[in-house]
């Protein structure tokens, strides 16, 4: 039985599907002076996200009304005059999107899957940073293999990505085996060769086997980068059905009994457990995270996470 039979439209993503997600990246921005405190990117707490980069530009003596944090002390101390650094705003701000179509990802309950919602927020990010001037690319890691789009300031780049995403996202139905650990290790390690300082890296997946590795991998690349962590997530694997019900795959099936209270319970609190400690884990390094999920609209998500910042 082929894909198209055996499984509903909704389980993979089309290039379509994704061009469509241009409209919803009208409606928010990435840049974090344009955010509000109760975004994702607001507060020193919750992220550490510059917006665009500062390029010095000149020393000049210092008038009323400068910001005293710029004072070059050391010329103001050789001169005997105040003088103040003065900045101009860098020119673009680079972004890579990483996202994870592994096996993991195959999974959804009720509107689609994950690795559909996470082609989907991909693609959005994608033409959002493209609209505010910015060169975008993108890696792709799978089950069968990574994909490398080096960041370019061109609408056909993106389209190229959205290409390696539905193409990756398709095997899917092949569910092969994934080492993540060594499979996230080998695709940091092809982002350093493209990233250098400065950039905005977005890295998108469940998140399912992250391990000290993981955490390692990710809080390096954020020394010289502002890198965000969005775990997409199914809510049937945070809450049970009250129901007892079989779940499986074409390998092996289990029995899940939905109806005894305490095993919801122990579920959802291993869930939430689980994505605090994350969480905590990635904010010691002041790399914002941020929960999306595959019932609810992304474009009503992501307006809750990013306010109004946009049009």
């Amino acid at each position: 039985m082929d894909k198209d039979t055996k499984y509903p439209e909704p389980v993979f993503t089309s290039l379509d599907s994704l061009l469509r997600m241009e409209r919803i990246a009208q409606q928010f921005s990435l840049q974090a002076n344009r955010q509000k405190v109760s975004s994702v990117l607001g507060g020193k707490h919750a992220s550490k996200l510059r917006g665009r980069g500062l390029d010095f530009e000149e020393v000049r003596l210092y008038s009323k009304g400068d910001d005293i944090r710029t004072i070059d002390w050391k010329v103001t101390a050789r001169t005997g005059e105040t003088h103040t650094r003065v900045f101009s705003e860098e020119k673009e701000k680079p972004a890579l999107i990483v996202v994870d179509q592994s096996r993991s990802m195959f999974f959804g309950s009720k509107e689609t899957t994950k690795a559909t919602r996470a082609a989907e927020l991909a693609a959005t990010l994608a033409f959002r940073v493209l609209k505010e001037g910015d060169r975008v690319g993108g890696v792709v890691f799978a089950d069968k293999g990574i994909d490398i789009v080096a960041p370019k300031r061109d609408r056909r780049n993106i389209l190229r990505f959205f290409e390696k995403i539905v193409k990756r996202n398709q095997e899917l139905s092949e569910l092969n085996d994934l080492d993540f650990e060594l499979a996230f290790k080998e695709a940091s390690s092809k982002i350093k060769n493209i990233v250098t300082h400065d950039y905005l890296v977005v890295f998108i997946s469940d998140f399912h086997r992250y391990s000290p590795e993981t955490i390692k991998y990710l809080t390096i690349m954020a020394q010289h980068n502002d890198v965000i962590a969005a775990k997409i997530y199914d809510p049937m694997e945070r809450d049970l059905p009250e129901a007892n019900f079989i779940a499986g795959d074409d390998r092996q099936q289990v029995n899940v009994k939905g109806k005894r209270k305490d095993i919801r319970d122990r579920v959802s609190s291993d869930f939430d457990r689980d994505f605090e400690d994350f969480k905590l884990k990635l904010k010691k390094h002041r790399i914002p995270t941020f929960l999306i999920n595959t019932a609810e609209p992304l474009e009503d998500q992501l307006k809750g996470y990013f306010k109004n910042a946009g049009r």
